[in-house]
């Protein structure tokens, strides 16, 4: 298939069953057909793989996918061909006759797509085997591996530079879900990409929702977190080995399919738990961080974290396993003080100062997000260098419950006045359990080493428990009232600010904390809403998703995804036209599951009349044209457009983006359904630039990357877009001429 003759959004309409492009995958692609090295940070969930998968099955020749996990290449590679894209795998653990098959396949250039670990790109067979079957273009997966800066770093990743000594021209696609801007730099370097396009989306996981809670008898509360959700799929977070395999016996012993995972089990046993979670065998998975990198399992309704994570980057990892099919799903974290005590102890044995001092400060920034009294999302994005633009985001803990405030105006002054005692006495700060114990009057070997039970306030805060001055003492910290240093001492300190607060006369508030343990159970957690639909027909549809997927021995998933189950059982379709427009539904797969599907529905609706919803649906437009050739969706927009609204407010009201708005209107254009002015567009200055680099360009119109390029990417894709839709209005104008 020719890239010049294809349009992007026929292969996504017909081979992956959707509409629209999502945010940043629309620009991503057309970068990478146009050429150009391209470096991709989307949030787990956001569709990355479509990123390299639209531009392998448009271009001619082979794409390379660098994945580091060998067991889910062949999860991958089913979901692709169930949706009709020719793709394969190589790794080891295929037989050898199947390797070759393969092998002489990829000769004959029947695959688009070739999925491989690092360790087998590099030997030097193999690249010369891609160069005979004409490499066209690399994705690397998780390419946050490649950086000694990111969170889970391997070596092998770091020698993949040397591809682009063997494939100069060839592009470069790198993506991961969670990269910093060092990370970035780093990966950029190390891969060798030649002045990539650089795409960062928002880190933001809208349907995610975030709670933390004190930690109490943690088996239990993961129990009644879990068993509120009997019938759905969940991780399970544990530090340790034993720890996962205490939490998935418990689960068993209570009567739900759990399975641990972890690197110490034999490796065909951690496969066959894998495998049995990835086809909704079991629902619980209670693992250690050695599971969940490019698990592709979408419904995922949960994520819970039983043990303190080591830093931000490895939480927002996990948890964006919960949800990757867009609906509402859950992440839990239980938080206590014991597991930081312990986990500060790991790093003071560790041998490399310099490595511990890293992990300590990480190990602090995940505390301070644990022990926050703001919206979480602000704290989490913020990590990321993401300003989250509310106050609420009606998703998380605080947000949905905010915390109580309480006048704390005395207790505050207390505290600060026994840190200026402290210095004032010994010279220096000390710690923060100091400053505790010397409010509550304890008896320690410290404070009789510092003759600090002479204090004028030693003692004067018995009428509060430790836990609640500790918290005290940080909220002052966050508000500038004190300080704490950052070397591995961590003393605390008051500040100006708060030399003014003790001696001047305004009032304190503070929140009450939320890690104080309230009697409520984990499963008094909000859970999550989904998609309105039929649920029993829902559930008869999941049964029949089941049975295919074990008949073709293939994931439930690779089949159909919940949010297509629930679109089905919410419209309840009647034949082929009706059941394309499902929300993951190609032309692949109703030729494939439409007849049983449909079937299915059909049965139902035999002896149980169809529910009617009020709400609507989060479901894409139907897939159909009206009579001037453009898409309903494109007719609401342009309709709103004509109307005098802006863009901006047109994709607000209809809550898409506003680059997808912007192909609306240039579709109208282009089909000469709109008659616009170019000057109500771009200037004609820019029309010129725009017209000379298409021109000069060896592909016209037919992609704007490289016209993008050529103009150094002063102009934006929608402003090219425009001037395309014009240009061809105004072409297909003229009359035919015969030219044979």
């Amino acid at each position: 298939m020719s890239a010049l003759a294809t349009n992007i959004h026929e292969i996504l309409r017909d081979s992956f069953g959707y509409e629209s492009f999502r945010p940043n995958q629309e620009e991503i692609i057309s970068s990478s057909l146009g050429g150009r090295d391209t470096v991709a940070v989307l949030p787990t969930g956001a569709g990355k793989s479509i990123c390299y998968q639209i531009p392998a099955i448009a271009r001619e020749g082979l794409t390379l996918v660098i994945s580091p996990l060998i067991a889910l290449m062949k999860d991958q590679v089913d979901a692709l061909e169930a949706n009709g894209v020719a793709a394969t795998f190589l790794n080891s653990t295929l037989d050898p006759a199947e390797a070759s098959r393969r092998l002489s396949g990829l000769a004959e250039g029947r695959y688009s797509l070739l999925y491989a670990a690092p360790e087998r790109i590099l030997s030097g067979s193999f690249l010369d085997q891609l160069r005979r079957w004409g490499l066209a273009s690399v994705a690397v997966d998780e390419a946050h591996c490649v950086s000694e800066w990111g969170h889970d770093f391997r070596p092998e990743y770091r020698q993949l530079g040397s591809l682009r000594e063997h494939f100069p021209e060839v592009p470069f696609l790198a993506l991961t879900a969670t990269a910093t801007e060092q990370v970035r730099l780093d990966l950029v370097s190390q891969l060798r990409l030649r002045d990539p396009a650089v795409f960062v989306a928002s880190f933001n996981r809208p349907n995610l929702t975030y709670t933390v809670i004190p930690k109490s008898k943690a088996s239990r509360q993961v129990f009644e977190f879990v068993t509120e959700r009997r019938t759905e799929s969940g991780i399970v977070y544990a530090q340790s080995r034993r720890g996962a395999e205490e939490l998935a016996t418990m689960l068993s012993q209570e009567g739900i399919a759990a399975r641990p995972y972890h690197a110490g089990l034999e490796p065909e046993v951690r496969a066959a738990n894998q495998d049995a979670f990835l086809r909704d065998e079991a629902k619980v998975i209670c693992a250690t961080v050695a599971f969940g990198m490019g698990i592709d399992k979408p419904n995922v309704r949960y994520v819970i974290h039983s043990d303190l994570p080591k830093n931000i980057e490895s939480y927002y990892q996990e948890t964006g396993r919960a949800g990757r099919d867009g609906l509402p799903s859950d992440c839990l974290l239980l938080f206590s003080e014991g597991d930081l005590v312990r986990n500060l102890r790991f790093l003071d044995e560790m041998s490399d100062p310099q490595a511990a001092e890293i992990a300590r400060r990480q190990m602090e920034q995940m505390v301070d997000f644990a022990r926050s009294s703001q919206c979480r999302r602000i704290d989490l994005l913020g990590y990321f260098g993401e300003k989250w633009p509310d106050e609420n985001c009606s998703a998380c803990d605080i947000c949905l419950n905010p915390p109580e405030t309480w006048d704390a105006t005395i207790q505050g002054k207390k505290f600060l006045s026994c840190l200026f005692r402290i210095q004032q006495n010994s010279g220096f700060d000390l710690g923060l359990n100091h400053c505790v114990e010397v409010l509550t009057g304890a008896n320690t070997e410290k404070i009789r080493k510092w003759g600090h039970e002479s204090l004028s306030t030693y003692g004067i805060g018995k009428d509060l428990p430790r836990k609640q001055w500790a918290d005290i003492g940080r909220q002052l910290i966050q508000l500038g009232h004190a300080r704490q240093s950052s070397d591995q001492y961590r003393t605390v300190g008051i500040t100006q600010t708060g030399i003014a607060f003790l001696k001047g006369s305004d009032s304190l508030s503070l929140t009450k904390s939320r890690l104080v343990d309230d009697g409520k159970g984990a499963g008094d957690v909000a859970k999550a809403g989904n998609i309105e639909c039929d649920e029993g027909l829902f559930q008869e549809l999941r049964t029949l998703r089941k049975r295919l997927a074990d008949e073709r021995e293939v994931p439930p998933y690779v089949v159909f995804g919940d949010q297509s189950l629930r679109h089905m059982a919410r419209a309840y379709p009647s034949g082929g036209a009706e059941f394309l427009r499902v929300p993951g539904v190609g032309r692949k797969k109703l030729d494939d599951f439409g007849e049983a599907f449909l079937g299915a529905i059909e049965s139902w609706l035999e002896s149980n009349p169809p529910l009617q919803f009020t709400d609507p649906a989060p479901a894409p437009p139907p897939k159909m044209k009206s009579d001037n050739g453009l898409s309903p969706t494109a007719q609401i927009s342009l309709d709103r457009f004509q109307e005098g609204k802006s863009v901006p407010e047109i994709a607000c009201l209809r809550d898409l983006k506003e680059t997808t708005i912007h192909s609306h209107i240039a579709a109208s254009i282009e089909k000469g359904v709109f008659e616009a002015e170019p000057r109500d567009f771009f200037s004609e200055d820019e029309e010129r630039r725009i017209s000379s680099a298409a021109e000069v360009s060896e592909e016209g119109w037919a992609r704007l990357g490289p016209i993008h390029d050529a103009l150094g990417g002063d102009l934006d894709y929608s402003t090219l877009r425009y001037a395309k839709a014009f240009a061809l209005r105004s072409s297909a104008s003229k009359p035919v001429v015969d030219v044979s």
